[in-house]
């Protein structure tokens, strides 16, 4: 069975929010062969990437930047992972309330670093998500989960 990790930081109502819709559509009864893990950012170890066949990432956007808590995943499980996970398929989903370009920036700068492979789109949402944004992340969540379908 292929396992799905989303790691997560959602301290806001909007990225739990968010969360929840992603893990819905990842968790849909039509999607089958797929184990979904989640992790909060300050928990998600270089194991459970390892362990991993495709990963969603979500963060909130901190002066338009990724969370500190998703930076301290990605510190340190970078190198630990690096030579092991190359092609590994990702989803992004991101809330701000005021710029998150640099946020999606800096998520895909690193996973470009570690060679994973964007199968959607990121969702990014400011303000508080309406209808439209969660079924966005609803499909992200769907689609990254799709893609390790046997």
């Amino acid at each position: 069975m292929a396992t799905l990790l989303i790691v997560h930081h959602t301290p806001s109502p909007a990225t739990a929010e968010m969360f929840d819709a992603v893990l819905r559509g990842a968790t849909d009864p039509e999607i089958t062969g797929v184990d979904v893990v989640r992790r909060a950012a300050l928990a998600a170890t270089a194991s459970d990437v390892l362990g991993a066949d495709g990963l969603i990432l979500g963060t909130p956007a901190n002066i338009g930047y990724m969370s500190g808590a998703l930076k301290h995943f990605f510190d340190q499980v970078y190198y630990p992972i690096l030579d092991d996970t190359k092609g590994r398929p990702y989803g992004l989903f991101v809330h701000g309330n005021l710029g998150t370009e640099g946020a999606v920036k800096a998520v895909e700068s690193i996973a470009d670093g570690l060679e994973w492979k964007r199968v959607a789109a990121p969702v990014v949402v400011m303000g508080t998500p309406d209808k439209a944004a969660l079924e966005a992340c609803w499909e992200l969540g769907a689609t990254v989960a799709a893609t390790l379908m046997d």
